[in-house]
């Protein structure tokens, strides 16, 4: 179970769940009302939750030289 969680395709899809889980969250809270600041803070976990994503998916881990 540790060895999928710490691999690539489990880093892919945690990321991947974390920008969907930030974007309904932040989706709920602005149907609901937010001002100006909320919205910035909202954009700004959306725009990191991104960045997360694709941090995974450009940097691959390095390989070892035996």
């Amino acid at each position: 179970m540790r060895k999928y969680v710490f691999s690539q395709f489990g880093a892919e899809w945690a990321s991947a769940a974390l920008v969907f889980i930030v974007s309904m969250i932040a989706g709920r809270m602005a149907a609901e009302g937010m001002n100006l600041v909320q919205w910035a803070g909202a954009a700004t976990a959306v725009l990191g939750s991104i960045t997360v994503a694709v941090a995974v998916r450009v940097w691959t881990p390095e390989r070892r030289q035996a």
